[in-house]
């Protein structure tokens, strides 16, 4: 959802203030002077409380972008891959296949049978999740320094090689594990308001319009020859965003995303939508 403009409280709030001192005229002209001067003040308010975060951005061959920040106060490193896919992209009759993907990535791939959790958990790994919005879909990991080329090679591998590992059980068992989750969601107290507030927000043709949860038929509905196409359509490595920051250098994270994800293919141009 949209934040109000930056500018708006600091303008009101000095404007006020002008507002109670002195005569009407003598407000008045201070009115002026601190409005037009209010969206410098919190740009230069804003600027100043943010901190400068270093870090380096490049691109492989098949389109994949990399960025890098570098941290050695610890030997761990946060590893997250954004892919630029989310509810906005459903069209009708397919609402929350977008969180349902996300689901069918942690079930395993090509080469790794097992749960994606589980050799992540031997190492020690933290904060392992992942995350979908209407604009992206996000997967994440901390892991200590020792574990960087395995965790790479867990999220190359999934990237490049899943298609073969999805088949209809597993589909309809992540299927029941979504439609679960939305049951939940919308049990408790104010459980559909978002829903709601989003369908009453935008029109029904905006792709706002509906939640990342999406609908318990489209759901049902789901076949696995439409998951297969998802993946295809969606999550080539140029749709795709490798960030690696903490104990790393620039120069050991660009040989190892060209080691691990050089060979993925870039996948098919995907269609962006007009603001």
């Amino acid at each position: 959802m949209p934040a109000l403009p930056y500018k708006s409280f600091p303008t009101a709030l000095m404007i006020s203030a002008a507002l109670l001192a002195g005569s009407p005229a003598v407000a008045q002209q201070r009115a002026v002077k601190l409005a037009e001067a209010a969206p410098a003040i919190a740009a230069h308010s804003l600027a100043n409380s943010l901190p400068e975060i270093k870090f380096e951005k490049f691109e492989l061959g098949n389109g994949l972008t990399v960025i890098v920040h570098e941290d050695h106060k610890a030997p761990v490193i946060a590893i997250s891959v954004w892919y630029g896919v989310g509810s906005a992209d459903e069209p009708a009759g397919k609402t929350g296949f977008a969180h349902l993907f996300e689901h069918l990535m942690f079930s395993g791939s090509e080469h790794n049978k097992e749960s994606f959790f589980k050799p992540f958990e031997r190492v020690g790994a933290t904060g392992l999740n992942g995350m979908t919005t209407f604009d992206h879909t996000q997967y994440y990991e901390t892991v200590p320094t020792t574990a960087l080329d395995m965790a790479l090679w867990m999220e190359s591998d999934r990237m490049g090689h899943l298609l073969g590992a999805i088949d209809q059980g597993e589909l309809d068992a992540e299927i029941g594990v979504v439609q679960n989750e939305i049951r939940q969601r919308g049990s408790g107290p104010y459980g559909g308001t978002q829903r709601n507030v989003l369908r009453n927000i935008f029109p029904s043709n905006h792709p706002y319009h509906h939640d990342t949860g999406g609908s318990l038929a489209d759901l049902d509905a789901a076949r696995l020859s439409d998951v297969q196409q998802w993946f295809r359509d969606y999550y080539g490595a140029a749709n795709a965003t490798l960030v690696l920051a903490g104990d790393i250098t620039p120069a050991q994270a660009r040989e190892k995303a060209q080691r691990y994800f050089g060979d993925i293919p870039s996948g098919p141009p995907v269609a962006r939508q007009q603001p």
